[in-house]
């Protein structure tokens, strides 16, 4: 992994630490994480392989980001802020999904180019996976259904909350 490739790892690292403090569901925490996410995608994705079992592992693996991310949001609590803003604060068990996630890209980068270089390429001959490009994919992938996941199912439990938050506010005026 290059200097650059822990830069990245870092923010990415930063944004569970904002998910961990709490954070408004404003268009900037909705924008942030996807810009990162998109910028990565763009450095690194050049093309998604689909010849020999490329394509199972980029489901596979792109199958699991989403799960990270749902699992992650699913277990973020939220609660309507003063201002009627939802207010999202991740526990432990988000907050672990998402280093699992994390971590899991830089190990395989790291080992990839420091020892497991060699046991890589033969787990790839042996289930047909016909280039390192269908490993970045997958793992740009991942992250991507991570991120992405994790913000809709979010946006959708926070237009929820808001809307029932609205819903009560119009039954008590009613009452009234």
């Amino acid at each position: 992994m290059s200097t650059y490739d822990y830069l990245i790892n870092a923010v990415l690292v930063l944004l569970v630490i904002r998910q961990v403090r709490g954070s408004r569901l404003d268009l900037l925490n909705l924008v942030l994480p996807l810009a990162i996410t998109g910028f990565v995608a763009f450095q690194y994705l050049r093309s998604i392989p689909t010849a020999g079992n490329d394509l199972v592992l980029i489901t596979v693996l792109a199958s699991v980001g989403v799960l990270l991310g749902v699992g992650a949001a699913l277990a973020t609590r939220l609660r309507l802020g003063a201002d009627g803003v939802p207010f999202a604060k991740a526990g432990v068990v988000a907050a672990v999904l998402w280093v699992v996630g994390i971590g899991f890209r830089m190990a395989f980068s790291f080992e990839s180019t420091h020892g497991e270089g060699a046991a890589i390429d033969r787990f790839s001959l042996q289930h047909s996976i016909t280039s390192g490009q269908a490993w970045v994919a997958a793992l740009v992938l991942m992250a991507l259904g991570e991120v992405v996941s994790r913000m809709l199912v979010l946006r959708i439990r926070g237009h929820r909350l808001t809307a029932a938050a609205g819903r009560g506010r119009g039954a008590a005026l009613a009452a009234g």
